[in-house]
């Protein structure tokens, strides 16, 4: 089951939590992450830029796959599932960069990261309204080498829409609470 860049792939990649039995919190968080993703994407599309915007969705539903087998991470601290999960989704034929997201989603400042790869790993901190400067910062500067513009051209465009998706924070993390309750 190679998935990557396809429309279709995101079932897909759904399928595959279903088969590798993710917990029903897993699907919760993925399409909060999804949801903060695609306020970024409606402001970055815009732009017209080569970004694969399907890799980036794919990411987020995947990015926390390994924490199917360390489920312990769903509640508290921990990183083992990066990198079980990039196996675990190898194991399971999804393409190797696609595989990545696991790894880069918490590791983007120690490894080279596409821009999709780091919109996963912005999502993924921003769907709870937290901002992180440092990884902001590096899709600034890629996004401004793509549109052939110097970071500061660019920062307060897209620093308000960072801000934007982080207000929203604090309802999707209330959304995430009351529907884990509910479970």
């Amino acid at each position: 089951m190679k998935i990557i860049d396809k429309s279709s792939a995101i079932d897909e990649a759904y399928s595959l939590l279903k088969k590798l039995e993710a917990p029903a919190c897993l699907f919760v968080h993925v399409k909060l992450v999804g949801e903060a993703l695609e306020e970024i994407i409606g402001f970055l599309s815009e732009y017209n830029l080569p970004i694969d915007y399907n890799f980036a969705r794919l990411g987020v539903v995947l990015h926390d796959a390994g924490k199917i087998i360390h489920s312990l991470e769903f509640s508290g601290p921990g990183n083992k599932h990066e990198a079980e999960g990039n196996l675990l989704l190898l194991e399971n034929e999804v393409a190797p960069e696609l595989a990545q997201c696991c790894i880069s989603h918490a590791q983007y400042d120690g490894i080279d990261c596409s821009i999709e790869e780091l919109l996963v790993a912005l999502s993924d901190s921003i769907w709870k309204g937290t901002r992180v400067e440092k990884l902001e910062l590096k899709i600034i500067d890629k996004i401004a080498a793509l549109m052939g513009k110097e970071r500061w051209d660019i920062f307060l465009e897209l620093d308000d829409c960072f801000e934007s998706v982080a207000s929203s924070g604090a309802q999707r993390l209330e959304r995430s609470k009351n529907i884990s309750n509910s479970l």
